[in-house]
């Protein structure tokens, strides 16, 4: 059984030498490519029990394979019986060859798990080049168990790239492997 291919690895053979044909980059600094990936997990409850949030934090480090860190409120609101520094959820950042491990397993076997799953949106993209997915429950990793899951909570993907437009980046991540609605290769 022949090795797939690390995304890095293809970024550099396969999609920088297209993506400058298509774009008519003059040399590859001007190529898009991947910047980091912010993994986020907001709990409201937590800040009601920080048990939530130490939790969240473990299985967010697990998720993401570096140590996460538990963000706090930056302002109070009585409405929310939320107070400033109270936990409400957990994030990281993944930058390098976590980034590109991280991205390959979301493409290749977080995304095929969703139920009836038919393909990403290609319109969830910022103006300015990044891409950000929401996903409905942490169980989706092969990490967390059903088991050890006591508060099933969404989370947030985002993918920031150094593209200048969305085009850019929809087409560097579709090269990359993403599964978006109605494109084809």
């Amino acid at each position: 059984m022949a090795k797939t291919k690390n995304l890095k690895a293809k970024y550099a053979e396969d999609v920088k030498p297209a993506m400058k044909e298509k774009f008519g980059y003059k040399n590859d600094m001007m190529v898009p490519k991947l910047h980091k990936i912010v993994l986020n997990m907001g709990v409201g409850e937590a800040s009601h029990n920080s048990k939530i949030a130490d939790t969240i934090e473990g299985q967010l480090t697990k998720i993401a394979g570096q140590k996460a860190v538990v963000t706090k409120a930056k302002k109070s609101i009585a409405s929310y019986k939320l107070r400033e520094g109270m936990p409400v959820g957990a994030m990281v950042t993944l930058r390098g060859d976590r980034m590109y491990d991280f991205l390959q397993k979301l493409i290749c076997v977080v995304l095929p798990r969703i139920r009836d799953f038919r393909g990403i949106s290609p319109k969830s993209f910022d103006g300015r080049g990044n891409y950000t997915l929401g996903l409905k429950e942490q169980a989706l990793f092969p990490e967390i168990t059903y088991e050890e899951v006591d508060l099933v909570k969404g989370m947030n993907v985002s993918i920031i790239t150094t593209a200048e437009t969305d085009d850019e980046a929809r087409e560097l991540l579709f090269q990359l492997g993403m599964p978006f609605k109605g494109m084809k290769k």
